[in-house]
């Protein structure tokens, strides 16, 4: 699929929103409260520090986002985190592993050194698949540490990769 990423602007917000929401009310990947509002949501995705991107097709439908931050202040800002979310219709057409190698090149020239995904739902095995491919290892597991809506306790993982 040939998408373009660039950083997101403010009138982006409501196209974010509409990726963000199905995903927070699924509650199956992210560890996120289900009933979380969209200013909320907005807050979150947008909180200082962090870096917003979009990922469009040639038409500029927004199908994608991602943000890019420090994974922790100090002696851990030199490793990377990201979250990636893709709209429910975009789903299996490329967008998030255009979004993972973009954030990869992103974080590179930003200075970071390596990159962390410190919660990745086991469950999730489509994006356990696309971080592996992207160069993730599982480095640690959190047994039993997401409660899913259907599935009860999973196991959460915590991936790494050097960049």
């Amino acid at each position: 699929m040939n998408v373009s990423i660039r950083p997101a602007t403010l009138t982006d917000r409501a196209a974010i929103w509409a990726i963000l929401e199905p995903v927070i009310r699924a509650g199956e990947t992210y560890a996120l409260d289900r009933a979380m509002g969209e200013d909320a949501a907005l807050a979150y995705w947008f909180t200082p520090g962090n870096r917003v991107f979009v990922a469009e097709d040639t038409a500029g439908v927004v199908l994608g986002t991602f943000l890019l931050r420090a994974n922790q202040p100090g002696g851990g800002a030199h490793v990377a985190n990201c979250g990636y979310m893709t709209a429910q219709a975009a789903t299996g057409r490329g967008v998030a592993r255009a979004m993972c190698l973009h954030s990869l090149d992103q974080a590179r020239a930003a200075g970071f050194r390596a990159m962390q995904f410190n919660f990745v739902v086991a469950s999730n095995t489509r994006a356990v698949a696309l971080w592996r491919a992207c160069g993730f290892a599982v480095v640690g597991t959190l047994p039993g540490a997401f409660a899913h809506p259907s599935l009860g306790d999973v196991d959460a993982l915590v991936m790494f990769r050097q960049l």
